[in-house]
């Protein structure tokens, strides 16, 4: 099915991802890090990541017809991705790209109990990745194409921008709606001292939902990292990121939940239909913030990645802000139920069965002066919100 009729194409970064299992009261990741240490771990989880395969392997999880395309080398960690995501679907990896002239992209992931993941990446074979090996004849019948990690694709940043704003282009113009994802590169990295805000001035003109990380955003925006986030800071990033031309926006925010903006421009979102049916109305000048669910962490990798399929299956659903954010933050709180990215996705009516089953959720911590609670739809709705359908009242 994946291969004949995708509903979403997941392009861009891909890598495989080597996590090993620390015993429970490891130590901290700064005593664990020290030169010359042997450092005793279990046995090694090897899976793929990435975009391409997180968000898009949560995808087919939740059942919504995908195609994967993202390029690895023609060597023994290629040869491992590929067959790690065609034990997921026969069909999923027809259209991913192996090239003779770069290796495989891996990721040592260090992860131990109760501490932020470290990661050792090598970009290998996502640095040669164009805007012409897209084959753009299999993105027919298709209605989104979801782009990941651009900071980690050297060609995609090197030329201030000018090969991704072609992609996204060149997708737009088949009518798919585009989604772009972002991640935080090394500062004193090439992909650090890239012109970030520039790069999105001339992107986001071509996006139409732009899913990033606050703190990606932030350090893109030149803004420095927030030592305490608020809702005015939220929505003072996303009316600039509005600004520069994305219609949707969505700020992950971690532990905080997910963050969402629109657009008030009612013809900027008519190019959305293809996603949101007959709903467009319900998507103008929103702005929420949906908080996590209640869950028993065992691994954080991939866990944004999911999160960002859930609320693209949301909206491949047709349903409004409110229930895709929830979606949304459900996904995400599955993933991280498991140590890898996507093995604890259940299917798209599970995850719709637990959101009404109760399912309890976490007391953010932000200050979010001037919002309101709205306590049927467990959701926080900003100054910016507009309709206001339900009474809204803060919690007591």
């Amino acid at each position: 099915m994946e291969g004949s009729s995708p509903r979403v194409v997941v392009c861009g970064h891909i890598c495989l991802d080597v996590i090993p299992a620390f015993p429970s009261g490891s130590a901290a990741l700064s005593d664990l890090l020290v030169p010359g240490k042997l450092i005793n771990v279990g046995p090694a989880l090897a899976s793929s990541g990435g975009t391409v395969s997180n968000t898009g392997l949560a995808l087919h999880r939740l059942g919504v017809p995908v195609r994967l395309m993202g390029k690895v080398g023609d060597d023994l960690f290629g040869r491992a991705i590929l067959d790690i995501v065609r034990a997921h679907g026969p069909t999923l990896t027809e259209g991913m790209l192996v090239t003779q002239d770069a290796p495989t992209s891996y990721t040592i992931v260090i992860s131990p109990p109760g501490a932020d993941r470290v990661f050792l990446h090598c970009p290998g074979a996502n640095d040669t990745f164009a805007a012409d090996d897209v084959p753009y004849r299999q993105l027919s019948g298709a209605r989104l194409f979801h782009f990941g990690y651009p900071p980690l694709m050297r060609r995609m940043y090197a030329d201030g921008g000018g090969e991704l704003a072609s992609l996204l282009r060149r997708v737009r113009e088949q009518g798919l709606v585009t989604s772009l994802d972002m991640a935080l590169p090394d500062p004193a990295s090439e992909a650090g001292r890239a012109p970030w805000r520039e790069i999105m001035e001339r992107v986001l003109p071509y996006t139409d939902v732009f899913v990033p990380s606050l703190d990606e955003t932030l350090f893109m925006l030149g803004r420095g990292p927030a030592a305490r986030p608020d809702g005015s800071l939220l929505s003072d990033v996303a009316s600039e990121l509005l600004n520069m031309g994305a219609s949707v926006v969505v700020l992950k925010l971690g532990a905080e939940g997910l963050y969402l903006r629109t657009t008030s421009d009612t013809s900027k979102l008519a190019a959305l239909a293809p996603c949101l049916a007959t709903a467009t109305v319900a998507w103008t000048a929103r702005e929420l913030l949906a908080p996590c669910f209640e869950v028993g962490v065992v691994g954080t990798t991939g866990s944004g990645d999911c999160t960002v399929a859930g609320f693209l299956a949301g909206l491949l659903h047709g349903l409004p802000p409110e229930e895709a954010m929830a979606a949304a933050v459900a996904v995400g709180a599955c993933s991280v139920e498991a140590a890898d990215a996507t093995s604890g996705v259940p299917t798209w009516e599970r995850v719709q069965k637990r959101i009404r089953s109760g399912w309890p959720r976490r007391a953010t911590k932000l200050c979010l002066s001037a919002w309101q609670w709205d306590e049927q739809g467990s959701i926080w709705r900003g100054p910016h919100d507009q309709p206001r359908r339900r009474r809204c009242a803060a919690p007591g």
